[in-house]
């Protein structure tokens, strides 16, 4: 059996001549990362660039040969998206494939791009380059969605649905304060990213392998170059650094916890028991054998894949936990996780934003009619009577005893009649009905925050004034 790649894959082997034969192929197959890490080409193309042009400023290369590599830098790029450049597994990773296909293009002036440069600190600085855009990305997603929220609050003030604690009946909110609430999330889930871009947009470009490099190279020009905000100050640091990853994927991982929440209340919602949205067909699938299901699966695979992603993290973070400075293979596993996380977070995003958009209906007679067959309005009653001087927990007390005769007895508290208010207590007057009709609870809701229609019409008006802001 031979155990030894062919001669031409030996000759290819980004290491030096210390070896005398290739891989094991099962060992080579085993290694590689080009299989994924292509998707950081773009990125691994422009650090190149940028790398390039820092030598020949510091005249560690001349201003030709600095030319001849961007050149040939852009023509890899240009094959690429055109599918001429499509490495295999003998290219081991997608920075000795670039590097390979650069000398064939320009001759021995390609070997000169990693002088000072090695495959720790370049990796590095392509998953930051990568990772910065799709952060940006995420954000102008989380957008489109928090717009699709914002207009159905907008159409949805007076609107009235349950609100629930512990999955039971509490108090009738305004619809749109419910999804208000989701806008809000996903703000903090922008604002996060904002926060978690500022820590990944560093350089690490110059750290080397682990301890800088003996060149004198300009790290800052670099880094100015591909509109990094500065440089990290350590190169062990540099270089084993995946705090940023981290950081990104319990963001990540909190954006789908939150789409997941949103996911399981339209799974509630479109259940025979709530009957409170209609799927459209657009967004929805039936059962192989029950012809009348109509089946959520948007927001079921969303909240099944927010398992994935939070995996992602927990999977980076036992992977971080042992390793000692400074750069390790096990830091090749970083980007399946983080690769898969991005994709994941952006088609949930997207689906979910259609399926708001477009893929379901509130059925507001079926809402209206909810929230005046539940004891809801029993808070108000107490309210009612702390307004005519009662104490609140005697007040408290005796709804609750009123509730558990309505439903001995199959009543509702509007159901009562004023006498039957009067004998429980004599403050009840004819003012008891309006002060518990489900519009009027809602309304009366008028605290800073809270579901009242005033309250929800300023806070639509100020989410729409931030989001213009942007």
């Amino acid at each position: 059996m031979n155990t030894h790649l062919p001669k031409s894959a030996a000759t290819n082997q980004t290491w030096s001549q210390r070896f005398e034969t290739a891989l094991h192929p099962a060992i080579a197959r085993f290694n590689a990362s080009i299989g994924f890490d292509i998707e950081l080409i773009e990125y691994d193309l422009t650090g190149s660039i940028a790398h390039a042009q820092m030598l020949a400023h510091t005249g560690i290369i001349t201003q030709e040969e600095a030319q001849q590599l961007v050149s040939g830098l852009e023509q890899i790029r240009q094959e690429y998206r055109n599918g001429q450049f499509t490495p295999g597994i003998e290219a081991e990773d997608v920075h000795f494939a670039v590097e390979r296909r650069l000398t064939e293009i320009v001759g021995d002036a390609g070997k000169k791009l990693h002088t000072a440069r090695s495959r720790n600190d370049q990796v590095g600085t392509d998953i930051r380059l990568y990772l910065r855009h799709r952060i940006q990305e995420i954000q102008a997603q989380i957008e489109q969605m928090q717009t699709v929220l914002l207009d159905l609050a907008e159409q949805n003030i007076e609107t009235l649905i349950p609100g629930y604690t512990h999955l039971q009946r509490a108090q009738p909110l305004s619809l749109a304060h419910h999804l208000l609430a989701y806008f809000e999330m996903l703000q903090r889930d922008k604002e996060r990213l904002g926060d978690v871009y500022k820590r990944v947009n560093i350089s690490p470009l110059g750290s080397g392998a682990l301890a800088g490099t003996t060149f004198p190279i300009d790290r800052h020009y670099t880094a100015k170059l591909l509109e990094f905000d500065g440089v990290y100050a350590n190169s062990l640091d540099g270089v084993s650094d995946r705090d940023f990853a981290i950081e990104f994927l319990a963001a990540a991982s909190i954006i789908m916890v939150h789409l997941s929440r949103l996911s399981e209340e339209v799974i509630l919602w479109a259940s025979e028991e709530f009957s409170f949205v209609k799927l459209k067909d657009s967004c929805a699938t039936g059962s192989s054998i029950m012809p009348q299901k109509k089946n959520p699966d948007v927001p079921e695979l969303v909240r099944g894949k927010t398992g994935r992603v939070c995996g992602h993290l927990q999977a980076l973070l036992v992977l971080m936990k042992g390793l000692p400075l400074a750069y390790n293979k096990d830091l090749q596993e970083d980007k399946e996780a983080l690769f898969d996380a991005v994709r994941t977070v952006r088609a949930s995003l997207e689906a979910m934003t259609i399926l708001f958009a477009e893929g379901l209906e509130f059925r507001t007679p079926r809402l209206a009619q909810a929230v005046a067959e539940d004891f809801s309005n029993a808070t108000d009653v107490a309210d009612y009577l702390a307004t005519k001087g009662v104490p609140f927990r005697e007040a408290y007390n005796l709804v609750g005893k009123v509730v558990k005769t309505c439903i001995a007895t199959g009543k509702l508290l509007k159901d009562l009649t004023l006498a039957e208010w009067q004998e429980l207590h004599p403050a009840f007057d004819t003012d008891i009905y309006q002060a518990i009709a489900p519009h009027q609870v809602v309304a009366a809701r008028n605290s800073y925050g809270g579901t009242g229609f005033e309250q929800v019409r300023k806070a639509v008006a100020t989410a729409r004034t931030r989001m213009s802001e942007l």
